[in-house]
């Protein structure tokens, strides 16, 4: 198993979600779709207290740790076997992801070649079936 090179601590400013304005008035307004307040009056954009807080450049995450997944690898989405050799000399710091559009039988390819340089592939298990089921 390919561990990273480094795994530093991930620290999010924010881990909930900002909640659109109106969105507990309206059933049609789904609360997770952020949209920014435009009107004139607007108690959020005008930043009263209280109102629901709007997201800004301050909430961005730590250069170092953003983009990075829990397992301390970054990701890198690969189309086809040859994509695999970038990764020859980073794979201590990126992990594979096959894109969705790739075929089963060339999948079955890029993690068997994964395997021999010592990548890891995140969804390595993705429209595999077993033996049994052919």
């Amino acid at each position: 198993m390919v561990s990273p090179l480094v795994k530093p601590r991930i620290v999010k400013k924010r881990t909930k979600k900002f909640t659109r304005h109106q969105s507990d008035r309206y059933a049609k307004i789904d609360g997770t779709s952020w949209r920014k307040p435009k009107g004139i009056d607007n108690r959020v954009r005008r930043r009263f207290k209280g109102q629901f807080l709007m997201p800004s450049i301050g909430y961005g995450s730590n250069k170092n740790t953003r983009h990075l997944m829990p397992d301390g690898f970054l990701k890198f989405v690969v189309h086809n076997v040859a994509d695999l050799e970038l990764l020859l000399m980073q794979n201590k710091r990126y992990a594979a992801e096959i894109a969705h559009d790739v075929s089963a039988k060339k999948r079955k390819a890029i993690v068997e070649r994964a395997q021999q340089l010592n990548i890891k592939v995140t969804n390595w298990q993705a429209k595999l079936r077993s033996e049994e089921d052919n």
